[in-house]
C-alpha cells in the first residue's frame, strides 16, 4: 500500500456521495506497499479503507474485488468490498478505477509465533480451496515469464555479482520448475505485513491485488519465505514446519509438490528479488512511498540455492551408497 495519486478531502467526499456510508471524516493516506494508492477512510460510518489502481490493468479490476468478495462470502476475513448505490464495487476517483472495503481489526506481526504461522498455514489452504469455486479467474502476471521479461529491464544496471546471479537462477527455474504441479487462484504476496491478528486470532488478510492462478505451491513457497526466514536467510525450522504442516493437514501436498518444494522456494524469492530489483533501479514517483530492500530477498535466494545444492549433493551420496 502506497500513495502515487494523492487526494484531497474533498475528492473522497464527493466520491463517497455515491455510497451509502455516510459523510467523510477524515482521510489519511497509507505508506506501505508498493502497488496502488491506499487511504484509511473514516465516515460517520465507521472505518474503511479506500485503494486506487494504479498498475493493475482496468480490465483486471473486477476480477481482483469480486475475488475478494467470493472470498469473504466463504468465511476468509479479508475485505468485504463495498457496492456503490448504483451496485457497483468499482468507481473511478482522479479519473482512475477505485474501491472502498471494510476495515479490519488488529495489526500485522512482524515477529510471528509458531501458533501464528499455524495458523497463516491453515488459512492459505483454506483461502486456495475456496477460492477452487470462483468463477472467472485470471492468470498470476508475476511469473517466470514476468521475472525474464524485467530482468531484461534491470541486468544492465546491476553489479558483477547480482546479473550473473540472476541470469542463473532464471535458467534454472525455466528449465527445472514443473509445470504439471496443482493450481488455483493464489494470494501471490502473503506477507506478515498483509496478514492482521489479536493476539494468536487471524482476523484478516490483505492486498489482494497480485492474485491470479499460479501453482498452489508457488504461495506457499511466498508465504515460508517471509515469515520463517532468519536474518541469514536461512529457514527457521520450527516456524517453517508449523506453517506447512498446518497447511498440509487442511491441503494434503502431493508428491510431486514435495519433491517440487526447493525449487519453488527459490521461484518464490527470485521473484520478490526481481521486483525489488525494479522498483530499486526504476522507481515509480509517489507522495508516499516504501521501496523494500533488494538485498534481503538476494540473501534468501542464495540461501534457498545452497540448501537446495546440499539435499542434491545428499541424495547423490545417497543414491552412490
Amino acid at each position: 500500500m502506497s500513495v502515487f495519486t494523492p487526494l484531497s478531502a474533498e475528492q473522497a467526499a464527493t466520491w463517497l456521495e455515491d455510497y451509502a456510508l455516510g459523510t467523510l471524516v477524515a482521510l489519511e493516506g497509507i505508506a506501505e506497499g508498493v502497488q496502488n494508492s491506499n487511504f484509511f477512510l473514516t465516515t460517520t460510518h465507521g472505518p474503511y479503507v479506500l485503494t486506487v489502481f494504479e498498475q493493475v490493468a482496468r480490465a483486471a479490476v473486477p476480477f481482483h474485488v469480486e475475488l475478494m468478495a467470493h472470498l469473504a462470502a466463504h468465511g476468509i476475513p479479508c475485505p468485504q468490498p463495498v457496492a456503490n448505490r448504483a451496485g457497483a464495487y468499482v468507481k473511478e476517483i482522479a479519473g482512475k478505477p477505485a474501491v472502498v472495503v471494510s476495515r479490519l481489526p488488529g495489526r500485522s506481526e512482524s515477529a510471528p509465533s509458531l501458533a501464528q504461522c499455524a495458523a497463516i498455514g491453515t488459512l492459505l489452504a483454506e483461502l486456495h480451496l475456496a477460492a477452487q469455486s470462483f468463477p472467472a479467474p485470471l492468470a498470476h502476471h508475476c511469473d517466470t515469464a514476468w521475472c525474464a521479461q524485467v530482468a531484461a529491464q534491470i541486468v544492465p544496471h546491476l553489479g558483477a555479482d547480482d546479473a550473473p546471479l540472476l541470469r542463473d537462477e532464471l535458467q534454472h527455474q525455466q528449465r527445472c520448475r514443473p509445470d504439471d504441479l496443482p493450481r488455483g487462484v493464489i494470494h501471490a504476496d502473503l506477507f506478515r505485513d498483509n496478514v492482521l491478528f489479536v493476539g494468536d486470532r487471524l482476523t484478516g488478510v490483505l492486498d489482494f491485488y497480485f492474485a491470479g492462478v499460479d501453482d498452489l505451491l508457488f504461495d506457499l513457497a511466498v508465504t515460508v519465505n517471509d515469515w520463517c526466514s532468519t536474518a541469514d536467510g536461512a529457514l527457521d525450522d520450527a516456524r517453517s514446519e508449523a506453517l506447512v504442516a498446518a497447511y498440509d493437514a487442511r491441503r494434503p501436498l502431493a508428491r510431486g509438490e514435495r519433491a517440487a518444494w526447493p525449487t519453488l522456494l527459490r521461484a518464490a524469492a527470485l521473484r520478490f528479488w526481481t521486483s525489488r530489483l525494479l522498483d530499486h533501479h526504476l522507481p515509480r514517483s509517489g507522495k508516499l512511498i516504501v521501496r523494500r530492500q533488494p538485498d534481503t530477498y538476494r540473501t534468501i535466494l542464495r540461501a534457498r540455492r545452497a540448501a537446495d545444492a546440499g539435499h542434491a549433493r545428499l541424495a547423490s551420496r545417497c543414491q552412490a551408497g
